[in-house]
């Protein structure tokens, strides 16, 4: 009952098992759903190779050359910022851990 009125906070141990989900697990599946839509709806695949062909037509080495390593940059940042979110999060379980605990002189 103390977990569902929040009395009780989910341990470290979930909140670990849910970073190693969103930091490895949710990008990979996300990649295979994108990769099965594509090739499952047609239009989507046109708009794909299309666009595609597009931008990528319109940039020179160089400047794809950028934006791969400008859309790299970005899924590292949000790599990091996603561990730091759950840094801060069991960081401050165990705050709270510790504040509860009955202190002993």
């Amino acid at each position: 009952m103390d977990f569902l009125t929040f009395k009780s906070f989910i341990s470290t141990t979930v909140l670990i098992a849910f970073y190693y989900i969103g930091a490895v697990i949710m990008p990979v599946g996300i990649w295979f759903l994108s990769i099965w839509i594509i090739k499952k709806y047609k239009f989507i695949d046109d708009a794909y190779k299309k666009g595609k062909e597009e931008i990528w037509g319109l940039l020179n080495k160089k400047q794809q050359v950028k934006l791969v390593a400008l859309a790299m940059t970005f899924f590292l940042f949000m790599e990091l910022f996603w561990r730091m979110l759950f840094e801060f999060l069991i960081a401050y379980m165990q705050i709270r851990d510790a504040l509860l605990q009955p202190q002993s002189f």
